[in-house]
């Protein structure tokens, strides 16, 4: 993929085939609220999603990748903080 986005399965804690573990990650709620923000919201305007869980590993990369290649500021605020996603880079300097 485009921004060098891999799907990290490493804090899948169930035990399953790779394949498995990629789609246990893919349908996370905050890569559903992106996808929906991306199909729905006009050029220029930031996507912003609240969730009450903590976001994981892999969720934080794809949303740095997105933001990168398609130019979109993203803000999640999850249980402790504010991440902010512009250029692909993360407000929380990646320590979360």
């Amino acid at each position: 993929m485009k921004g060098g986005y891999v799907s990290n399965t490493g804090q899948v804690l169930f035990d399953l085939s790779e394949e498995d573990r990629v789609q246990a990650v893919q349908w996370h709620s905050e890569k559903l609220a992106v996808a929906f923000g991306l199909m729905s919201m006009d050029v220029g305007c930031s996507i912003r999603i609240v969730k009450s869980l903590r976001i994981c590993e892999d969720c934080h990369s794809a949303m740095k990748a997105i933001s990168g290649v398609f130019e979109k500021e993203i803000v999640v605020r999850d249980r402790s903080r504010f991440h902010t996603f512009r250029e692909g880079k993360c407000s929380c300097m990646d320590y979360w």
